[in-house]
This record gives C-alpha cells, sequence and structure tokens, in this order.
C-alpha cells in the first residue's frame, strides 16, 4: 500500500549519457519501496525524457528529483542552463521526427508539466517537472459468501 506521508529524493547526476540509465533505474526502485510501482512504467519515461534532455542539451551536472506529496507524484530534472526548454511540438506530427519529441511525450503522458528558472548560492539553471496522480485503484472482487 502506498504510504501518505510526503517524500522526496535528489539524484545529481554527471553530464553522462549513462547518467539516464541510472535516474530510471533508480527512479523505478524509489517507486518499487514506496508501494508505487504501478506509476512507475510512465515515470520511467518521463524521467528518461527529463534527464536526458538535461544531460543531452546543456553543460554541466544535472539532478533528477523525486518528490510525493498529498497523492500526487514529482518528477522533475534540475540543469545549469538557465534557458527555457523548446516548446513541445504535436506528439502526432512529431512520430518520424528523430528528436525533438521529449517534452511532447512529457505533455502527452503527465497530467501537468512546467518549468522554472532557478538562482541559488549565484548558481543559475532551471527545473523542469510534471507530475502524475495517484494510479487507478484495482477493482476490488467481492468474496463469495
Amino acid at each position: 500500500m502506498p504510504e501518505t506521508e510526503p517524500w522526496e529524493y535528489t539524484l545529481y547526476v554527471p553530464q553522462d549519457p549513462r547518467a539516464v540509465t541510472v535516474s530510471r533505474r533508480t527512479l523505478r526502485l524509489i517507486l518499487t519501496m514506496h508501494g508505487l510501482i504501478g506509476l512507475a512504467d510512465v515515470a520511467e519515461l518521463l524521467a528518461t525524457e527529463l534527464v536526458g534532455n538535461a544531460v543531452r542539451h546543456t553543460k554541466g551536472p544535472a539532478a533528477l528529483r523525486v518528490r510525493r506529496s498529498a497523492g500526487v507524484l514529482r518528477i522533475g530534472a534540475w540543469d545549469a542552463d538557465p534557458e527555457p526548454p523548446e516548446p513541445p511540438g504535436e506528439l502526432t506530427s512529431l512520430t518520424d521526427a528523430e528528436e525533438g519529441r521529449g517534452l511532447a511525450l512529457v505533455r502527452a503522458c503527465a497530467d501537468v508539466w512546467g518549468w522554472q528558472p532557478l538562482s541559488r548560492h549565484g548558481n543559475r539553471g532551471k527545473y523542469v517537472w510534471c507530475e502524475l496522480g495517484s494510479p487507478n485503484p484495482a477493482p476490488t472482487v467481492p468474496s463469495a459468501m
């Protein structure tokens, strides 16, 4: 059963394509340990796109941030580039594209997504995030009397 207390994890990753796989596997482990395996497939896809963009399109470190509060799972990626992400196109028009589908997938699969510029201790960057609600509960089967 999923926990009701809020929790948050942050995984800092280097600018390395392998960081995407490490982030995805870490996220699955976190969700499994918190009883949220039903969200894992979609959450992994979203994290892959967000961390992949942070690693591929920026210079410097990045981070995966996962938070659960009030029944909402927030997945986000921080990177050191303060420039806003490219607006997502329509997913249907990008089916044959080799690049540029990431945020369109995020927009299509998440309940909501967004980004915000960040400035902390003289460092600038941005945080791109998305949210998922709780998975649909499994139907209950009435017991035989």
